[in-house]
């Protein structure tokens, strides 16, 4: 209702793009698949693939849970550390992590198509892990969780996406320190 300075905060205006990216997605033939990461990527040019990637979902449940992680931890590192933080430790990482884990689709599984924020909000973590120590064995015990625990229950996810961002969020905490 009131309009303040921290409603635009780079963070909520990637979720609000994130929504509009994914409201394209569904109304588009194969929208998954052509905005998500898969072999298309390599086999048909599909280079934009490991930035749209992440605006891309794989329903609303994905959506909403994504964009509830992000605005907590994007705006965290945004009000603590700055913008130009944030754009490196998601979008950077967010590309980085999509390469990487287009390696393991490219190596192990082809059959996958890579779709949601989740590797790039995993950077996330992985930064204020190694930021804030305090956090840090609660972030990993999370990570662990929503890696692990759907896969036990046969839930089709990218678990490898989940731990490439936290070590590459790690990472990028190392090096801005």
């Amino acid at each position: 209702m009131f309009r303040t300075r921290s409603n635009f905060t780079l963070t909520n205006i990637t979720i609000a793009v994130t929504i509009v990216m994914y409201l394209i997605q569904t109304n588009m033939s194969y929208g998954g698949l052509y905005l998500g990461l898969n072999m298309y990527f390599i086999e048909a040019d599909f280079y934009w693939q490991p930035l749209t990637t992440m605006f891309a979902h794989g329903g609303l449940g994905h959506l909403a849970m994504n964009m509830f992680v992000l605005y907590q931890f994007g705006n965290a590192i945004e009000l603590y550390r700055g913008k130009k933080e944030f754009i490196i430790s998601y979008f950077i990482a967010g590309l980085i992590t999509s390469i990487l884990s287009f390696l393991y689709i490219y190596y192990i599984d082809n059959y996958v198509n890579l779709v949601g924020a989740s590797g790039a909000i995993c950077a996330l973590m992985g930064y204020i892990a190694y930021i804030d120590r305090f956090q840090r064995k609660a972030i990993i015990t999370w990570v662990l969780i929503i890696s692990v625990a759907p896969v036990l229950i046969g839930l089709p996810i990218a678990w490898y996406a989940h731990f490439i961002g936290l070590g590459i969020g790690f990472l990028i905490g190392i090096i801005r320190r």
